[in-house]
């Protein structure tokens, strides 16, 4: 893997969140069927026909590779050494009530672990890119916003987030409510968006679980290109076979910290 290789492939991960965008937009606050899928959560013709025209892209340039989609699941060899995992709306629940903080997720997993993901939010024109041992970036036209966690922060003083308390299994949901008496405060919702304002300085600590490889593949390059990290509750590097547990920290100091209180 070299990273003429992973310039590319980030191409090729923005020309998908582009077809995403133009599929999505036409059907931000209009009427749509909700369908519940087993677990309860929702899906619209809008999550999958946006999968749809990023499985095309990729099935048209990079035939080789394989695909892991939330909607229409797998295709390809999964055996083989390049995946590429997707989200179309991520935060579904925000998309269906009008809110602007659902994202498109984009990732490419390398021999098991994620070398580059992006996050795009169409209606505010956001976009945040990461690739392995490079700087992320973040691309929003017309709005503020610099990459960089903080790096100074105590625990005491973190700004804790969420996308929201049902998403717990009952001991984590408990370990949780520890962390909260840690910190400064907690704000609830956001799904992969704050995972994007956490690259920008903004938020301090995400600790959610039950996630996806879609849902934290695309944040893990670009959190740690900002100056964070993004491990599982223990601190150890998230794979394709983990339970769910993420946490994500502004820095290694936080992340200790966090840990600490989290198994305590």
């Amino acid at each position: 893997m070299s990273q003429s290789d992973l310039s590319s492939y980030l191409a090729l991960a923005q020309k998908c969140a582009d077809a995403a965008r133009q599929v999505i937009l036409p059907y931000f606050r209009q009427s749509l069927a909700i369908i519940s899928k087993e677990d309860d959560s929702p899906v619209t013709k809008a999550d999958r026909e946006a999968e749809a025209a990023m499985r095309a892209i990729l099935e048209k340039h990079v035939p080789h590779h394989a695909i892991l989609g939330e909607e229409a699941g797998t295709s390809g060899a999964l055996s083989k050494d390049w995946l590429w995992v997707l989200d179309p709306i991520d935060g579904t629940r925000s998309f269906v009530t009008g809110r602007p903080s659902f994202t498109t997720l984009v990732s490419l997993f390398h021999e098991g672990r994620p070398v580059l993901g992006l996050i795009d939010q169409p209606v505010t024109n956001e976009r945040w890119l990461g690739l392995e041992g490079k700087a992320s970036r973040y691309i929003a036209p017309h709005l503020p916003g610099t990459i960089g966690t903080r790096q100074a922060i105590a625990l005491r003083e973190a700004e804790l987030s969420c996308t929201a308390p049902e998403i717990f299994r009952p001991t984590q949901f408990r370990q949780f409510q520890t962390l909260q008496t840690k910190v400064r405060r907690t704000s609830w919702g956001g799904d992969a968006y704050a995972y994007g304002l956490l690259a920008l300085g903004q938020i301090d600590i995400i600790a959610e679980d039950t996630l996806k490889p879609w849902d934290w593949g695309p944040l893990s390059p670009i959190i740690t290109g900002a100056g964070g990290s993004l491990t599982d509750w223990a601190g150890a590097p998230l794979t394709l076979e983990s339970e769910g547990a993420v946490l994500a920290c502004a820095s290694a100091s936080l992340r200790d910290e966090a840990i600490q209180a989290l198994s305590s």
